[in-house]
């Protein structure tokens, strides 16, 4: 019988396919107690489950390049370092050992305790960190699972289905793409998590929050996921079939539309002339920027470089990285970004350094680099050396002061008296910026200036910091949002102030790539946009729909907007008014 459920859009699209529910809260366990005899058997399953669990993450790693890698190799890190936890494997051979219990009974009370102390947590960050905790336990459960049922299929080789779950991880999204998955509907999750942002990339449909989904859904059941309307629907009708076959045609229809825009020019319907940039990683990112008509790079991540093996790259293992991006452009600005890492990651780079409590607030970005200034003094010189190959501008990531901006600088300019004493070739001039995802930085924005040639926004990381919100975090749906007053007037005093200056101001966040958000941006006054390349067309097919002139007389009315839902009803009002008729 048909069965309706809605959640929220958290990456558009329709699919068809048939249900696969993980479950693995509601994995049947034996709850008979162990006999003595029986203790280091089970024990010996339980720990063969955890080297399988290691071992699937470490493959996982492997597998992963680009941007998939950048966006999942936290979580996947984060999640290695739960399976070598002392006090969980210590807590889990006691409950088999002392307290007599089968390993999947262990893991599960194991899980529900962890997840108890994490939601008792008062910190909204602490506790969202329950997630972690289950996605770790369950993987292991699911790999007992597996080694007392050979007949059950592996999730990865699963095809042709619509993911059901509690949620998913960017590791276990990302190794289910390449596997033919069609679509995930989540009961619970943001749509600004990681594994949504990973979802749009991916081109999956994804519905969160849909609270239901587990227990109107079961295994097999043929589902329409409607990301389109913010529907699931379990054993469609005819009617619903017909919908999804038209939508089906509207989309191939549409794609070739936008694939004429790979060419045509990037202007609003009142001839405002727009910059739009691609953020890239790979090769294949900046084959799709060059193929959709991007005007340049406007964030290249150098990460990748220090996190795909172990220890640190050299000089021309990194020059040979900007080189080749700088020349695959042909001829099209690139900006770099230099290493943007965290505690967190510092270690897989071969940088050392302590652990931190909370390493979003720590020793990253800049602040890692100045650490180690023969480390970045490698990268300076790396990027020198490409620069001459093309237009380079060099992006310096969570800048705090005008300090760090002059600091930067300084090394940049002893690394080119270096390089000119070796008769290097370099660059005449190299554009030097900084990125504004600090509070304090959008702040104090014109002392910035003084020592920066553009600017870019974050607006990611930017969003958590000013609204103290984990965008990930589904409990703080209401206070995470890119309308909220406070952000966009912070957003309009940089763009303002870039515009003052007469230096240009980009922004490469999340926002840049939805459409949902192009009209807002061009309110604020933004000329240059920078998303990951697979949005770039519909970007520019939303721009010329758009009266630039008309959106930014009405500025002031929406900074003047006391809350989110103000600002977004005004907005809707203002674009509705403003559409060309």
């Amino acid at each position: 019988m048909r069965h309706l459920l809605t959640g929220t859009i958290a990456a558009h699209g329709m699919a068809l396919g048939r249900a696969r529910l993980v479950q693995p809260s509601r994995y049947i366990v034996d709850t008979r107690p162990l006999a003595e005899e029986e203790i280091e058997g089970e024990l010996l399953l339980l720990h063969r489950a955890l080297d399988t669990a290691r071992q699937e993450l470490r493959e996982l790693r492997g597998k992963l390049h680009g941007a998939l890698a950048r966006e999942v190799n936290e979580f996947i890190d984060a999640h290695s370092l739960l399976l070598d936890d002392a006090e969980l494997l210590r807590g889990l051979d006691d409950l088999v050992r002392i307290g007599h219990y089968r390993p999947g009974a262990a893991l599960k009370k194991q899980r529900d305790r962890l997840s108890a102390v994490f939601e008792a947590m008062d910190d909204p960050y602490l506790r969202s960190r329950k997630e972690d905790v289950e996605q770790v336990i369950n993987r292991v459960i699911s790999a007992l699972q597996r080694q007392t049922s050979p007949e059950e299929r592996k999730l990865a080789a699963r095809v042709g289905e619509i993911l059901i779950a509690d949620s998913i991880a960017p590791g276990d999204m990302a190794q289910l793409a390449g596997n033919g998955l069609l679509g995930v509907v989540a009961s619970s999750g943001s749509a600004y998590s990681h594994s949504a942002i990973l979802a749009r990339s991916l081109g999956l449909p994804m519905l969160v929050g849909t609270r239901d989904a587990l227990s109107n859904i079961h295994d097999d059941d043929l589902i329409l996921l409607d990301a389109e309307r913010g529907e699931a629907i379990v054993h469609p009708a005819a009617q619903d079939l017909s919908r999804y076959r038209a939508w089906q045609r509207e989309a191939a229809i549409e794609g070739r539309r936008l694939a004429k825009l790979a060419n045509a020019p990037t202007r609003t319907c009142d001839g405002i002339e727009i910059g739009l940039l691609a953020n890239a990683e790979t090769a294949a990112d900046v084959a799709m920027a060059r193929a959709r008509g991007a005007d340049g790079v406007g964030l290249y991540r150098t990460e990748f470089l220090f996190l795909k093996h172990k220890g640190l790259p050299s000089e021309d293992e990194q020059f040979i990285a900007y080189r080749d991006l700088v020349m695959g452009m042909g001829g099209l600005p690139v900006t770099i970004r230099t290493l943007d890492l965290g505690a967190d990651k510092a270690d897989a780079a071969g940088l050392s350094l302590r652990g931190e409590d909370n390493p979003a607030l720590g020793v990253r970005g800049v602040r890692l680099s100045l650490r180690y200034p023969a480390v970045f003094t490698t990268q300076i010189r790396a990027i020198l050396r490409a620069a001459c190959y093309g237009p380079v501008r060099v992006l310096v990531p969570m800048v705090t002061q005008p300090d760090e901006m002059i600091a930067v600088r300084t090394l940049f300019k002893l690394a080119r008296q270096d390089l000119k004493r070796e008769n290097v070739d370099l660059p005449e001039k190299l554009p030097l910026g900084a990125m504004i995802e600090v509070p304090a930085a959008a702040i104090n924005v014109r002392a910035l200036l003084e020592y920066s040639d553009f600017l870019a926004i974050g607006t990611n990381d930017l969003a958590q910091y000013v609204l103290a919100a984990d965008r990930g975090n589904d409990a703080l749906e209401n206070i995470y949002n890119p309308l909220q007053p406070a952000l966009l007037r912070l957003l309009s005093h940089v763009i303002s102030a870039g515009r003052r200056a007469k230096k240009p101001v980009s922004l490469c966040g999340e926002i840049a790539g939805d459409v949902n958000f192009t009209a807002l941006l061009l309110m604020l006054g933004l000329c240059e946009f920078s998303m990951h390349p697979s949005q770039i067309l519909h970007v520019r097919d939303r721009l010329a729909t758009l009266d630039h002139a008309d959106l930014r007389r009405h500025a002031a009315q929406l900074l003047r907007a006391h809350t989110h839902e103000q600002a977004e009803a005004l907005l809707n009002r203002i674009v509705g008014a403003s559409a060309p008729n």
